[in-house]
Parts: structure tokens; sequence; C-alpha cells
């Protein structure tokens, strides 16, 4: 394309924008209400999903050693258990450990028992995958010198159930939420092109290409996705700035989850949402435009 052809182009979709004041007006809601609603949503999303891996990560298979294991015996176990399939990591943790845990949480008259300690040695496993957890756990069971093999049965695959159906519910949300942005854009863009199709009908007429008089109106919607993607940008990072300033704090005092630092996150929220923008509104005028080509 000559850049005659490429100034004259960008000149009459910038034009255009300005001549339409209320339709532009009308389209650049519609991005910014969607785009919002979108970034919101993407925002939300990625902290439940890292907060959802973090859970997973915590997830430990609680190997109890037979009393009657001698310290032999023992490092023996410890290496079966490291050699067993899908295990990531192991940590062993003495009777001595155990009661002391016992104590920060139930108070020092638990020390009377140091003496003659009743408690078992343990291992603490964590599987490659959390997900299999359960698998990895009934390996570790058939092993000798184990006691009891504790993961948190039934609970953990709820909480696996519950973890999977947030993720898959919450992309099917996005999807929705892109879709119906795709189709609000398109009809509003539709809307404008109509009161203009008499102008593409002459530009037909006198042997104008579908591409040049299609050019001009893809790069208005690429200018109203960009416009409508502005205030979301603004209204987003505002919003997750605050809530990483005063939410995150209390969370991390309270030792309960994490959120998504705030850099690099809140960048790529907000390309992903200038992306969008620009994709929408360049869709639906494509979209929009293609059948008024037509004479």
């Amino acid at each position: 394309m000559k850049t005659r052809t490429a100034n004259r182009h960008f000149r009459d979709s910038l034009k255009s924008i300005s001549r339409n004041g209320w339709m532009t007006f009308a389209s650049v809601s519609a991005v910014t209400v969607t785009l919002l609603l979108v970034g919101v949503f993407v925002m939300i999303m990625m902290n439940l999903n890292k907060i959802a891996d973090d859970l997973e990560r915590d997830v430990e298979i609680k190997v109890i050693v037979e009393l009657t294991a001698d310290e032999a015996s023992i490092t023996a176990l410890e290496e079966e258990i490291k050699n067993t399939p899908g295990v990531a990591e192991v940590q062993y943790s003495p009777k001595e450990d155990e009661l002391n845990k016992l104590v920060m949480d139930f108070g020092e008259d638990l020390r009377l028992f140091e003496q003659q300690n009743p408690l078992h040695n343990v291992f603490y496993a964590k599987a490659a995958n959390p997900q299999e957890t359960e698998q990895v756990a009934k390996k570790i069971d058939r092993l000798d010198n184990t006691f009891e093999v504790k993961y948190g049965e039934g609970k953990i695959e709820r909480l696996f159930s519950f973890l999977n159906t947030s993720r898959n519910v919450g992309l099917v949300l996005i999807l929705a939420l892109l879709f119906t942005a795709m189709f609000l854009i398109s009809n509003t863009i539709r809307i404008t092109i109509v009161a203009r199709r008499r102008d593409i009908e002459i530009m037909k007429l006198v042997g104008a290409t579908n591409w040049f008089i299609r050019i001009p109106f893809i790069l208005e919607g690429m200018w109203l996705g960009i416009l409508g993607a502005i205030i979301p940008i603004t209204l987003v990072t505002t919003l997750y700035y605050n809530i990483h300033k005063v939410v995150a704090p209390k969370l991390a005092q309270g030792n309960l989850f994490e959120l998504l630092d705030f850099s690099p996150f809140i960048y790529q929220v907000n390309a992903l949402i200038l992306l969008m923008g620009v994709l929408i509104g360049v869709w639906g005028s494509f979209m929009s435009v293609r059948k008024f080509l037509r004479v």
C-alpha cells in the first residue's frame, strides 16, 4: 500500500470518528463496559487460580513410621519414599519434633511426655502433581515400616474437584464475556456503517476495491477499541493497586494466601485489555462492512 493511500485511510478513519460523534460515543461505551467486565473478571480469576495453585502445592502426605522401626529401617524407608514414582520431595520429622509441634499448639503441659514420647517418627511427602496425591499416597502405604499414611482422604478429592470446577467455570465466563463484547460492538459498528451505506455503494460503483473501502472502517474499529480500552485499563490498574496495597498485607499477616504481584501482572492484564479492544473493534468492523460490499 502506498504511503499516500495509507495516510488517506488513517485520515478518513479519524474524520469518521469525529464526524459521527454519537455513534462513536455509543461504540466506545460498549467497548468500555465490556472490556471493564472482562478486565475485572480476568483479574479475579487469575488470582483465584494462583490461590488454587498455592493450595494444591500445600497438600502433603503424612507417612507415620512404625514404632518398631530402627534407624536403619527409617533410612531405608526414606529412600524408598524418595524413589516412589510421583514423589517430588520428602522431609523427615522425628518424634521429638512432632511433640514440639503439639506443645506449640496445645501448651507446655505436653512437655511431660518428653521422657517417654509416645509419638511416631513421621515423613512428609509431596506429589510432583498435586492432583495425583491419592495415587502416590497409596503407593507409599504399601511400603514396609509404614504404620499409617494420611493425606486428607475425601477432603482432598473434594478440594481438587472444586478447584477444577472453578477454573472451568471461570474460563467459560471469560469466553462468554468476550463473545458478548464482540456481538455488542459488531452491532454498534453495523449501525454506524448502515448510516453510511450510500457512500459505500457509490465508492463501489466508481471502481473502488473491497479492501480500499474496508480498510478505513477497520482502522475506525481499531481506534474505537483503543479508546474503549483506556478507561478499563485505568480503573483496573487503580483497583488492583489499592487492593494490593490494603488487602495483600492483611492476607500475608494471617498466612492465608498471597495475591499476584502488582508488577508484572497488572501490565499483562492491561496489554490483554488493549489487545482485546483492538481485535474486537477490527473484527466488528470487518464483519459489519462485509455485507455492504455487494452492490
